[in-house]
């Protein structure tokens, strides 16, 4: 018998190989559309069972995970592909990177960029972009910046994910000098690129900012042909408190358009204009538009800051006639926190027992629990939390960190397995949580712990610094808040009022006279921020501690709020610690002018007579103190001892 030819041997082969490879492609189609169709269960069956997979088989089930939900499960399929020898593709690290960046598997993700970097897969376009949004939501500006320079290909789409991920984390005045940057490489923007752009100049109140890239969508006729970036218009005016503005802008959308209605309600709601807010909450349904949860959300939130019970009980009634009562998380949540900031906890309870997601309901009603003063229940909530298997996430820890800093039983011990928590969740990194942790930490005197959170963050912004520029106030390390401020400009981050009273309380509580008056002068002439009666009377106290009781009393006359009592008896306590009389006695007769009925005000003017030396004077304002009911409260303190 004759061997056949060689040449009929490789037709064979290659013909087997063909008749292999249409297997598979057949397969993956099967196992692509047992996917689309949401069997997953079948899918995975499919796929144990196949004889040969290459490496898009392997990409269909992660893609498939990742599409429905199931990050873990992904994420354990591309663990099996490396342990099985097949060699990722682009695909692959672009898909398993995206699971890593919505799962916020932060420590895997980086373990799949080294083997990125290994492969030879760092230049590619679409894993450089993946990689970028994973550093951003991490937080690593600067490592998310470098990659970004270092992609060979930024098309537009990469451009909005950066212009986005700098919106979102607090470094948005740098949002302009990157959209320059975008246009001098030729990249024309979109009506997404604006809309990021708008957003983040809302999220920082950077006005100006916003209202240059207002002009540029007004050149190109976006404002009025383009909805998305309409309506972001509306919430940008509206969250700098520019209603008026927010009103025009709305104005030029089509009335058909029920995005700008809801958007418009929830602005008036937001500035805490009650009127406007139903005047156009009714205006929307008389044009037969249905409210939406926004609209909802904004009116339960207004009733929350203004603590109207009524309004906010018409607007549950409107909730549960439109069937959103048990649709929406984020009306139960709402529904929630108004019944709390109303002092309804029960309201709260009800709506708590009746909510389908535990979770986002738990953390409403921890929230409402700290509203109403009841601590020590938010604590026991979030053990129970704990316990009952629910999970928890940032919003737990950083109420729950806040329940301590009021709490009289908090020790070092329950902050310490708190911060325990976050770290094994993967939590530390949060602004909210490290926010939190930083100010429990200072509150019980260990300011090196918080300074230390401080330090670990990956990309500090306004509020983080506020935090620890307070933490050293609160325990008298003004010099420390002041390098902090300095380090805050170097970084190119804009300091707001609370940043600036946090740094003045510091100063007051250090006793530095010129410094303080250096920050207080250079709050509106360098940076723009106006100085408020809390300011003023921070300043006015430093200067009364220091003795400088006249130069105290000529900046209480400049101050906004002349007529505020509570600056007015910090100076006269400052003029009996120092018996300054002069002062002492015009202090007294302008605080007896301003609160006639407040028996305190006429103890403390009795006090520093008495302490002048004017005993019978002493005596006559006390009588009249008295004949007005006066009360005063008994103060303690507590000291942890051995962690009791």
């Amino acid at each position: 018998m004759t061997n056949p030819p060689s040449s009929l041997l490789l037709n064979l082969d290659s013909y087997c190989e063909i008749s292999t490879r249409d297997k598979v492609y057949s397969r993956n189609r099967a196992l692509d559309k047992l996917i689309k169709s949401g069997s997953l269960n079948s899918a995975h069956k499919l796929f144990d069972e196949m004889p040969e997979r290459d490496t898009v088989t392997w990409n269909i089930l992660i893609a498939g995970y990742s599409r429905y939900g199931f990050p873990s499960e992904a994420f354990y399929v591309y663990s099996q592909m490396i342990n099985q020898g097949v060699r990722e593709s682009s695909s692959t690290f672009s898909t398993i990177l995206s699971v890593c960046c919505n799962a916020g598997f932060y420590q895997e993700g980086s373990e799949v960029h080294c083997r990125v970097i290994s492969l030879g897969f760092d230049l590619n376009a679409y894993v450089g972009s993946a990689l970028v949004d994973l550093y951003l939501h991490v937080g690593l500006c600067d490592v998310a910046l470098r990659l970004f320079d270092e992609m060979q290909e930024r098309n537009l789409a990469v451009w909005n994910l950066f212009l986005r991920g700098f919106g979102e984390l607090g470094r948005s005045s740098e949002l302009l000098g990157l959209f320059n940057n975008m246009k001098m490489e030729g990249i024309v923007p979109n009506p997404v690129t604006f809309c990021y752009l708008i957003r983040g100049c809302g999220n920082e109140r950077l006005v100006d900012e916003g209202q240059q890239v207002h002009s540029h969508v007004i050149k190109i006729g976006w404002s009025e042909s383009d909805l998305f970036v309409a309506n972001a218009l509306v919430d940008f005016y509206s969250a700098c408190g520019r209603v008026v503005d927010a009103r025009t802008s709305f104005e030029v959308i089509p009335a058909e358009d029920v995005i700008s209605w809801n958007s418009m309600v929830a602005a008036y709601a937001d500035n805490e204009l009650s009127l406007h807010a139903l005047e156009t909450f009714a205006r929307m349904q008389l044009w037969g538009k249905k409210p939406s949860i926004r609209s909802f959300v904004g009116l339960l939130n207004l009733s929350s800051c203004n603590e109207n019970l009524f309004l906010g009980r018409q607007a549950h009634c409107l909730v549960l006639k439109m069937g959103f009562d048990s649709g929406s998380v984020h009306v139960q949540s709402a529904l929630i926190d108004m019944y709390g900031k109303c002092g309804y906890i029960d309201g709260s309870v009800s709506v708590f027992e009746d909510a389908p997601n535990r979770m986002e309901s738990c953390n409403s009603l921890m929230t409402s629990l700290l509203q109403c003063g009841i601590v020590e229940d938010v604590v026991e909530l979030f053990g129970l939390m704990v316990d009952e298997g629910l999970g928890f996430d940032e919003v737990s820890l950083s109420t729950t960190l806040k329940a301590l800093t009021v709490s009289i039983f908090a020790s070092l011990a329950t902050c310490t397995l708190l911060h325990c928590c976050a770290i094994k969740s993967g939590f530390e990194s949060d602004i909210a949580v490290s926010c939190s942790l930083i100010d429990v930490y200072s509150r019980s005197g260990h300011v090196k712990l918080s300074s230390q959170v401080f330090e670990e963050l990956p990309s500090a912004n306004t509020i983080c610094y506020t935090s620890i520029i307070n933490a050293y106030a609160r325990n008298g390390m003004g010099m420390e808040g002041l390098g902090m401020l300095k380090a805050m400009l170097q970084k190119g981050l804009k300091p707001d009022k609370v940043t600036f009273l946090c740094v003045l309380t510091g100063c007051n509580h250090s006793g530095l006279v010129e410094e303080g008056r250096m920050v207080l002068n250079s709050m509106q002439k360098l940076h723009g921020v106006m100085p408020d009666r809390r300011h003023y009377s921070c300043m006015v106290d430093l200067l009364g501690r220091a003795g400088l009781m006249v130069d105290a009393e000529e900046l209480l006359k400049q101050a906004p709020a002349q007529n505020n009592a509570v600056m007015w008896s910090s100076l006269l306590r400052s003029c009996r610690v120092h018996l300054n009389e002069a002062v002492g006695r015009r202090v007294a007769k302008v605080l007896l002018d301003l609160e006639p009925e407040d028996p305190t005000t006429w103890l403390q003017a009795s006090k520093f007579y008495s302490e002048i030396g004017e005993f019978e004077t002493s005596m006559q304002i006390k009588e009249i103190g008295v004949a007005r009911k006066m009360k005063r409260d008994i103060g303690y303190s507590l000291v942890e001892v051995k962690d009791r």
